[in-house]
């Protein structure tokens, strides 16, 4: 087989029982890989209705069907399991070397049924599986666990998966840790894996991955390669990566300051925005195959946390720790990055769930008696208090655990307080502040309040504009952006608006979740250099390059809008409902701060409107968000 390693691990922990399992290439052509792969192997064995914690969920790991080869930025690979924070669709996705060495080990994915009687962690390695005890690795965190494991087999660069103590404890938004630094963070898919005592999977591969075509691939990745570096965001990515979007969101008065009460944080440029990143970091960090190296290796040269190296300076912990909960200095940031990372919680969730609980603290709901220590805004000591006790389940830490839909309905008279959609805590831009492509897709995400499956591939910060209310974003690019982007004609006729110069919200929406959904599937980072240059087109003929299965432009964001609907179909299996695709009560009851006089709220009937165009826009029901038959048939699901 060409492209693929040719099998996927079908592991049943409860019995101890490995076996392989091909897939056709019809099935390849239809679903790719990664996400494509984890989706279909879900929708085909899952219960419904199950307890995500329970010895019947499923956790399957898909790497991109690009990834292992030199195609430009091809790292990606996707876990997905029913969300334990949701109750859906519970499916993340991370780069590094994890994947490639999966595949050079003889594997593209792994699928982990049942539940170990004690805990175990897995070996791979060229064809080998061993499930092996994990008792001396039960209770280390993820650094420690990773290191040991390195240790124990007597490998330094051994690729490992692994959870920390969040995993171990079942924290409902705990991530698997991919490495040190990179994470499958978002859904609680680290609480998946330890319901299963499954504490790492430890792979080395000595493989390789054959293509079809050699010479052409070589062609298309030079192409690739030089399409992106073209690409006027690939500069400004290349040196500030994700902190880029620090200063507009300030600017527009769209920061999720404070529990998201507020949209402007008082000295948030000189402090916490990308004009400090040269201040801690000299050099990019990059994933394999990757020249754009966006991440920071970050270093602290003074204070309290003097001496600290870790790779950091996203804009996720940015955001949430720096503005959710008001941590005034970057270095305390890049501390409490690495507490996260050490414990295994998915950074963007545990931002929200203690600016949850420092409103708590504000507003005299909980005290010092509940917590043993001060929750003021600002005080990051507090704050690694707090994530300490979460993720060990102790005190107040035992409710927060659940995430912050489920400890609101503990915790008397503070929905209110909860931001998220769908139990899944927002990241991120305030959509009162910014209604974007991006900032929409919080309420069509299929795994819940997110920024990583819609966006617009085109977006620009620079404005802040709509000219049909809830509709539209503005364009204004360059004619070669837009006539250079990879988007059939008839298609681009209907997302942009050239006189007026705005992009069509809903039919963008569509595009890109299809889209992210076809780069999740072969592997590609969705990084605004990739994203904007590269589409369907390039990506079908180095698919066809390396497998040899033939695949065009069409048929590939078919496989992407596949992808989603197999997904839209898992959530309704498992309980989704129209009502749960809502912007927090905050969004629509109460006015931004920091955004004129009066500061801006969402209009509920608005924004229902639109949510119901984008269904109908997809064929799907508009009033219910239920697939048409019809759609369903063109899709080829069953």
């Amino acid at each position: 087989m060409f492209g693929y390693a040719g099998k996927i691990l079908d592991i049943n922990l409860s019995e101890s029982k490995i076996k392989g399992i091909f897939f056709g290439e019809k099935e390849l052509k239809e679903y790719l890989g990664g996400v494509g792969l984890t989706s279909k192997i879900l929708y085909d064995n899952i219960k419904r209705k199950i307890d995500p914690l329970g010895p019947d969920n499923i956790l399957v790991f898909g790497v991109g069907t690009m990834v292992g080869t030199n195609i430009t930025t091809a790292s990606r690979t996707e876990a997905s399991a029913i969300s334990p924070a949701t109750g859906l669709i519970g499916t993340s996705n991370s780069g590094n070397y994890f994947g490639s060495e999966l595949k050079y080990a003889g594997y593209d994915g792994i699928i982990l049924r049942g539940k170990a009687e004690k805990p175990v962690y897995l070996w791979i390695s060229d064809g080998k599986v061993e499930i092996r005890d994990a008792g001396f690795l039960w209770g280390k965190d993820s650094w420690d666990t990773i290191k040991s494991l390195r240790e124990e087999l007597n490998i330094e660069e051994l690729q490992v998966a692994c959870i920390g103590q969040g995993g171990e404890n079942l924290v409902r938004f705990a991530s698997i840790q991919n490495g040190p630094y990179d994470a499958w963070g978002r859904t609680g898919l680290g609480a998946v894996m330890g319901s299963k005592n499954l504490k790492a999977i430890a792979v080395k591969g000595f493989g390789s991955i054959r293509p079809a075509k050699r010479k052409e691939l070589i062609e298309s990745v030079i192409k690739v390669n030089k399409t992106i570096k073209e690409s006027p965001f690939y500069g400004a990515f290349s040196k500030f990566g994700t902190m880029l979007a620090t200063l507009p969101y300030s600017e527009q008065g769209a920061l999720p300051g404070r529990n998201f009460q507020t949209g402007i944080i008082e000295d948030w440029v000189e402090t916490r925005s990308r004009k400090v990143v040269q201040k801690y970091s000299n050099k990019g960090v990059a994933c394999i195959a990757c020249p754009i190296a966006c991440a920071h290796w970050a270093v602290i040269k003074e204070g309290s946390y003097k001496g600290l190296e870790i790779k950091d300076m996203e804009v996720t912990p940015v955001m949430g720790f720096g503005a959710g909960c008001d941590i005034r200095n970057m270095a305390s940031i890049i501390k409490i990055t690495e507490i996260c990372q050490r414990l295994g919680l998915d950074m963007v969730s545990a931002a929200s769930i203690a600016a949850f609980a420092m409103e708590l603290y504000e507003k005299g709901v909980i005290d010092k008696k509940d917590l043993g220590f001060s929750l003021n805004w600002g005080e990051e000591e507090s704050v690694i208090k707090l994530l300490y006790n979460i993720a060990n389940r102790e005190g107040l830490g035992e409710i927060l655990g659940e995430g912050t839909l489920r400890a609101s309905k503990m915790i008397k008279n503070t929905e209110k307080y909860a931001i998220h959609v769908k139990g899944l805590e927002i990241p991120m831009a305030d959509a009162r502040g910014r209604w974007s492509t991006w900032t929409f897709g919080n309420i069509t995400n299929l795994r819940g309040g997110d920024h990583l499956r819609n966006r617009n591939p085109v977006e620009n910060l620079q404005y802040n504009e709509n000219i049909i209310p809830y509709r539209s974003e503005k364009f204004g690019f360059p004619d070669k952006i837009y006539e250079n982007f990879d988007m059939p004609q008839n298609i681009k006729n209907e997302v942009f608006n050239r006189e007026k110069d705005y992009v069509d919200i809903i039919k963008m929406s569509k595009w890109a979740e299809d889209l992210i959904s076809l780069y999740n599937a072969v592997g590609l980072c969705i990084r605004p250099p990739v994203l904007q240059s590269i589409g369907p087109t390039l990506i079908a003929e180095l698919f066809t390059n390396l497998t040899g299965i033939s695949l065009t432009a069409d048929e590939a964001i078919k496989a992407g809008e596949r992808i989603w609907n197999v997904q839209k179909l898992i959530n309704i299996i498992q309980g989704e409902k129209p009502e749960d695709s809502v912007f927090p009560e905050r969004f629509y009851e109460e006015r931004l701060k920091g955004e004129g006089e009066e500061g801006k709220g969402l209009d509920r009937t608005e924004v229902q409107k639109t949510l119901e165009e984008y269904f109908q826009y997809r064929n799907w029901n508009m009033k219910t968000g239920v697939p048409n038959r019809e759609k369903l048939r063109e899709l080829n699901i069953k």
